[in-house]
């Protein structure tokens, strides 16, 4: 399971990258603009994924008080980018550095945005968070799509593999 933890780990800042590294090149005009998704832009969709890996770290981290980075300031699509980015890096510095097999098999007990108590395995928590990047940057692609542009960035994990072979 570890292995295939950092393997993911690895595989979301590269996808992460590339998804930013692509809305950075486009007008900053269509960052904001509305397009039908779970969020409805760019941006937002980007400050949802560093909100959701962020509030996932603190919550590893076992702070009581998730303090989500759209909720502490405004911040500009390049600084939640790199926010994302930054973030995701430290993901995968925890992973390979820092989670053995005993820790990512231990439990996790944490309260979602609602005020729920839940226990999970550490490992099933750090999937979801790498899951969770790779359901938004298929609607990110989409999103591109409707707003004009004719070659997204592949993110798909196959990519990421031949990639590193």
């Amino acid at each position: 399971m570890h292995d295939l933890l950092k393997l993911f780990a690895s595989y979301n800042v590269w996808a992460n990258h590339r998804i930013i590294f692509h809305i950075l090149q486009m007008p900053e005009t269509t960052w904001m603009q509305q397009t039908p998704s779970s969020f409805d832009s760019l941006y937002k969709t980007i400050l949802h994924m560093w909100d959701a890996e962020s509030g996932w770290w603190q919550r590893m981290r076992n702070h009581e008080n998730i303090i989500f980075p759209s909720k502490t300031f405004d911040p500009s699509m390049k600084d939640a980018c790199n926010g994302l980015l930054h973030q995701s890096m430290q993901w995968e510095e925890l992973v390979n550095n820092q989670l053995n097999d005993e820790v990512l098999k231990s439990n996790l007990y944490y309260h979602n945005s609602k005020g729920e108590q839940f226990m999970q395995p550490v490992s099933q928590v750090v999937l979801h968070v790498f899951n969770h990047s790779t359901y938004h940057r298929g609607q990110i692609v989409t999103m591109m799509r409707a707003l004009g542009e004719k070659n997204p960035p592949q993110t798909d994990f196959i990519h990421f593999t031949r990639k590193k072979e």
